[in-house]
């Protein structure tokens, strides 16, 4: 493994407890530490810990960050409360999407309330970029990736495994909120969001206080898992990922997320292509696909209707909740309707598959 690649704060832990690390967006991350399955089981069941500390984290700060993040984001941030979160897309001027992103109001212990965009860790630098070059005079960006780390717990015992740690009881906070909070004597901010399909929660502080807060959750009996599980679990959830099932070439509306394109009444980045896109019925589109037997659907693999080529699998899996192959694809708006009959071809052989509702697991409520 390249030594150029970065490493979170809680990287000789990883490596100390048996973590088999990989390179994944330029950084050296953790895939799994024993068996995917019981870790995607232990999220499933009681709560699982992930570090998520390559995602990027940039700061914004100053009397134009609102509307101008509002300028950028296909989500209204103007208004958006403090102390809320939301789920957004970045797009360039052609509809694309840039990234997926959640954008904080943070509700800071002291001070004014400030604003942190969440980004993928591969899009980060791209991001940054971007958002440089348009950045007016009276907004500051600072990326804090590297100060700083972020844990995820996730899982339906999560919240109380945590809560002694916040000192106050997680499930009173709401789904996509967050709060700046002093845990065990560190600064944190502390959200409630998630990318597994559980509820749970995510743990911001500085990079040198981070080995003592995992340590303090694995103590609870919090089993760590890795990129692997992570997957498998969002995937079971139909949370898109960057790279798979977004990218440039895709735009929100094709990628089933309307509902974080706000055309009215706002002018951002991609909004007129957009707005063309929505009423566009000749788009490709992301569906789910559920398989019997055992073998695999992979990225790339090509969807069939008859003999005709209609689509192309983004992701696939074996599903250690539903005990099955699944997968989602983008395929022609014709073979897209729920219970459609198709085909993906596994390796020279064609194996039956249908469209099904997303997402594939839902928690129990």
């Amino acid at each position: 493994m390249s030594a150029d690649l970065l490493k979170t704060p809680l990287h000789a832990w990883h490596a100390a407890h048996g973590g088999r690390l990989v390179d994944f967006a330029g950084w050296s991350m953790p895939v799994q530490y024993s068996s995917i399955v019981e870790e995607h089981q232990a999220c499933r069941t009681s709560a699982a810990l992930f570090d998520v500390s390559h995602m990027g984290r940039l700061f914004f700060e100053g009397p134009g960050a609102e509307t101008f993040l509002d300028r950028i984001l296909t989500r209204k941030v103007v208004g958006l409360t403090p102390g809320k979160i939301r789920y957004s897309l970045v797009c360039n001027e052609a509809g694309g999407i840039l990234d997926d992103v959640l954008i904080y109001h943070v509700i800071a212990i002291a001070g004014a309330p400030y604003w942190l965009l969440v980004v993928n860790a591969s899009n980060r630098a791209k991001i940054v970029d971007w958002v440089t070059r348009q950045l007016p005079r009276d907004v500051q960006l600072t990326d804090r990736t590297t100060q700083t780390a972020m844990i995820a717990i996730q899982g339906p015992q999560a919240l109380e495994r945590v809560s002694p740690h916040i000192g106050f009881p997680l499930a009173d906070m709401t789904y996509y909120s967050s709060v700046a909070t002093m845990l065990e004597g560190m600064p944190a901010v502390v959200s409630r969001t998630g990318y597994t399909g559980e509820d749970g929660c995510e743990i911001i502080v500085e990079a040198a206080h981070a080995h003592h807060l995992w340590t303090l959750l694995a103590a609870e009996g919090i089993r760590p898992a890795g990129l692997a599980a992570r997957d498998t679990l969002r995937l079971e959830a139909a949370m898109p990922l960057y790279g798979h099932e977004l990218s440039e070439a895709i735009n929100p509306h094709q990628a089933g997320l309307d509902f974080a394109v706000n055309l009215k009444g706002r002018e951002f980045s991609g909004r007129a292509a957009l707005e063309r896109f929505k009423t566009d019925a000749s788009q490709p589109k992301r569906v789910g696909l559920s398989l019997s037997g055992r073998r695999i659907p992979r990225e790339h693999y090509g969807v069939y209707a008859g003999d005709e080529q209609v689509g192309e699998v983004t992701s696939g899996t074996f599903s250690p909740t539903l005990n099955k192959p699944i997968a989602m694809a983008y395929v022609q708006p014709g073979s897209g309707a729920m219970g459609t009959k198709l085909a993906i071809d596994i390796r020279g052989a064609r194996q039956p598959c249908e469209v099904v509702p997303l997402p594939f697991y839902t928690r129990p409520s």
